[in-house]
């Protein structure tokens, strides 16, 4: 009788077990690092739910979604969910994956559990697991690793990446896992993508624009918002746009692409932005004329306008400096080579998340291509910025500061602005101030040489010297010596004698095709006060209609300590 009681007991016991709800919490550290994040695991009979087990983000970033995953091993289904603040629900739905082979590597004792141990290789990486069946349910944090039986105690990844159990506990208010609507149905890929781009902020600006020359066109007589200008004679188009602060944490990221809609050369071009509440800019010269910027004349007489920063005028700013390919798209039919497929277009991105502290509130944004074609050229632009932490919020302790210097890409060539041909005899200055409680301070540098010829600047490489108050800093030499790589962007590209295209020669920091990146120079030890920037390139002498130029621009870069 005793015997049987006992037996019944047992019995007892194992249905108690099997039937009860659990609350599963694991943790995520690094060896020799503290916890990182938390998952929690709801299981109720042969159903779970994996989520977030750490607290809710205060102050969440736009777009961020609640990420949940239910596993149904009745019917042998994975369902990941994604839910937003705003009701709107979007899930995946797949059969457990079954394709993985676990090597099975004996019994071991961890964390108080008796597991089986397993290993396998992954995109070059070790995991090793552990399951154990003392829970009586199966369970997991990862559902790639749902057809595991029993619950995963630990996951080790690379020796070094760790999650694992840390609570197990019933919970009898767990009372249903799945829920009555999952929402709209995506593809995998779909879903992964959707949510990227729910947490990108994107800016459309240009959408094809049209950059050609056309001397008929009407100035503006004022600049609206989220109106597109062509200004210039057609060779710039603008916008004026509102644009959010965005917190230090987002990269901020221009994206261009560009095609010929006539023109067949090779153009310079220019993003860039237009400094708001300054009592002259380039918008004064778009409305009225070039000539009321202010000047500098050389030792030869030559008028440069609107190149420099004075007290009451600052030049444009470069997001990007690019240069368009040789007739790509409108040219592709009309030359094959062999093993050639041309491009359709071309396609810049490039981070501009040094430029924050002017892409905010009122912002006017540009771009130039330089042509005098009927046709030039279509150009679509977009600024998107991408969060690398999961709340809104800003730096109390530190400021962003830029101080925009010079520019001597002429973005107003078509209407006047003349090439930056000084350096052949004089150096471009610039007096700045570094204010005080200034740190990181940097010099942002973009510098291409032009001059079409064997013996022009832009096939020649020249060095670009940087002297604060007379005194030489830094010595720099653009030259890019990989065009030859974009010669399927370059269908209208000359070909030679010798085998070689236009597009394939080195020249003087660009090709055909790319942007130019900008470079970096430290001047943190500058003292606070007054300084005089000097720009010095030992450009060539013209021969006979043609002349050699430099496209410089440059800007100041820091950050200010508050409360100091």
């Amino acid at each position: 009788m005793k015997k049987h009681i006992l037996i019944s007991i047992g019995i007892a016991l194992l249905l108690s077990t099997a039937s009860a709800q659990y609350r599963l919490q694991y943790k995520s550290y690094s060896i020799g690092g503290s916890d990182t994040s938390r998952t929690e695991v709801l299981q109720k009979g042969k159903q779970i739910k994996i989520q977030n087990g750490d607290k809710p983000v205060e102050n969440p970033i736009p777009g961020m979604a609640q990420h949940f995953t239910y596993i149904d091993y009745s019917q042998d289904t994975v369902i990941t969910q994604l839910f937003y603040h705003d009701d709107e629900k979007y899930f995946f739905s797949s059969s457990i994956r079954k394709d993985y082979e676990f090597k099975q590597e004996g019994k071991e004792k961890v964390n108080g559990y008796n597991c089986t141990k397993y290993s396998i290789v992954l995109f070059s990486n070790k995991i090793e697991l552990w399951t154990t069946e003392d829970l009586r349910f199966q369970a997991t944090p990862i559902s790639g690793f749902a057809n595991l039986s029993g619950v995963l105690v630990k996951y080790l990844r690379n020796g070094n990446a760790v999650m694992e159990l840390a609570t197990a506990t019933k919970d009898k208010s767990i009372t249903e896992i799945l829920p009555n609507q999952f929402g709209e149905k995506k593809t995998s890929a779909e879903l992964n993508q959707l949510e990227k781009d729910k947490l990108i902020i994107t800016l459309p600006i240009f959408e094809e624009e049209q950059i050609c020359f056309n001397p008929k066109l009407p100035k503006p007589t004022q600049f609206d918002y989220d109106t597109v200008y062509h200004v210039a004679n057609g060779t710039v188009i603008l916008k004026r746009v509102d644009m959010t602060r965005l917190p230090e944490h987002y990269r901020l990221f221009a994206e261009v692409t560009e095609y010929s809609n006539g023109d067949a050369y090779d153009r310079t071009g220019s993003v860039f932005i237009i400094p708001a509440n300054v009592r002259n800019s380039m918008l004064n010269a778009f409305r009225d004329s070039i000539e009321v910027l202010p000047y500098f004349t050389d030792r030869s007489g030559e008028r440069y306008q609107g190149m420099v920063t004075t007290k009451a005028y600052q030049p444009p700013v470069e997001i990007m400096r690019f240069f368009t390919p040789f007739g790509v798209r409108q040219y592709n039919q009309y030359r094959s080579l062999p093993d050639q497929e041309w491009a359709d277009q071309v396609y810049y991105k490039q981070d501009i998340s040094d430029l924050s502290p002017l892409l905010q509130g009122d912002v006017y944004i540009g771009a130039f291509i330089g042509n005098y074609d009927a046709g030039g050229h279509k150009l679509s632009l977009t600024l998107k910025a991408y969060p690398e932490d999961d709340h809104w919020g800003y730096s109390d302790s530190t400021l962003a500061m830029l101080l925009p210097l010079f520019n001597t890409c002429n973005v107003m060539e078509m209407a006047g602005q003349n090439y930056g041909k000084l350096f052949r005899t004089d150096s471009l200055t610039v007096d700045f101030y570094v204010p005080l409680h200034c740190k990181e301070l940097k010099l942002r540098y973009i510098s291409t040489g032009h001059g079409g010829w064997d013996t022009g600047d832009e096939f020649v490489p020249k060095e670009n010297t940087i002297l604060i108050d007379g005194v030489p800093q830094y010595r720099y030499t653009p030259w890019r010596g990989d065009c030859g790589t974009y010669r399927t962007s370059n269908p209208a590209s000359g070909n030679f004698w010798n085998g070689m295209s236009s597009s394939d020669y080195s020249r003087s920091g660009w090709c055909p095709g790319t942007a130019t990146q900008p470079v970096y120079f430290d001047f943190s030890g500058l003292t606070p006060g007054k300084h005089t920037m000097t720009i010095a390139i030992p450009q060539g002498e013209p021969e006979g209609g043609s002349f050699s130029s430099w496209s410089v621009s440059g800007a100041l870069i820091g950050t200010f300590e508050l409360n100091q």
